[in-house]
């Protein structure tokens, strides 16, 4: 059995320990904003925050989850999250969607680190943060509209 906290609610999971924090966030908890891309760890399209962190939740088995702190795109909240939020709505980032949450949930973590990301450090931190539409333009774009927006 595994407890973690998932969005600020503790979660309890009794199954094959080896089932990745994919799984247990769409299907025990019926959270679908994590989404499944290529099972690898390659796409970013399930990135989540664990203890504060972007982690990959498609190759994180439950059992690392152990006392964790989990945050998915529904729970994710503070002033980061609501500046990339109105970022990404303002500069119309998605086209069809599908890795959006993902992108959001490494654009928030850039931002608790980096207050004035320049190009390269936006770069770096969504590296692994595949958009099949190459939005990629409109992602930088809104990553630094949400900084300046977050100096006021």
């Amino acid at each position: 059995m595994v407890t973690f906290t998932l969005n600020g609610q503790e979660r309890t999971f009794d199954g094959d320990p080896d089932t990745p924090l994919l799984w247990v966030i769409r299907d025990a908890a019926r959270l679908t904003g994590v989404k499944y891309g290529c099972g690898v760890a390659q796409c970013g399209a399930c990135t989540v925050h664990m203890d504060g962190s972007p982690r990959r939740s498609c190759v994180t088995p439950i059992s690392s989850v152990e006392g964790s702190d989990v945050v998915t795109i529904e729970g994710l909240a503070g002033p980061e999250a609501e500046a990339v939020k109105a970022a990404w709505i303002a500069i119309d980032v998605p086209q069809c969607g599908y890795c959006q949450s993902g992108q959001i949930m490494s654009a928030v973590n850039l931002l608790q680190l980096v207050s004035a990301p320049t190009d390269a450090d936006i770069d770096n931190a969504m590296a692994g943060n595949i958009c099949r539409c190459a939005t990629y333009v409109r992602i930088r774009q809104a990553i630094h509209a949400a900084a300046a927006m977050l100096k006021g």
